[in-house]
């Protein structure tokens, strides 16, 4: 399951949170939610921004691919194609 960062906008605070890639939280009290923590004096109704995060690298295991991730099946000689 994919996670997020929100930035809460009343009190500045950023909690990642997992949720499947349909969802898409609005309010602090929702993020709370997901996550477990304390609302703590922060009004549920307090908006939140999902905030843009950089990508993932995986190993080619992760997804099950058997083919090597180079064409020719084994790094090119003295490490020519930067995959050695």
């Amino acid at each position: 399951m994919p996670s997020y960062d929100y930035r809460c906008k009343e009190n500045n605070q950023v909690v990642e949170v997992k949720h499947s890639m349909k969802e898409k939280l609005n309010t602090w009290g929702e993020v709370c939610h997901y996550t477990g923590i304390e609302l703590g004096d922060t009004s549920a109704d307090s908006p939140v921004e999902r905030l843009i995060a950089g990508g993932q690298i995986i190993q080619s295991g992760t997804l099950r691919n058997p083919e090597p991730s180079c064409a020719s099946g084994a790094c090119c000689p003295g490490g020519a194609c930067g995959l050695g």
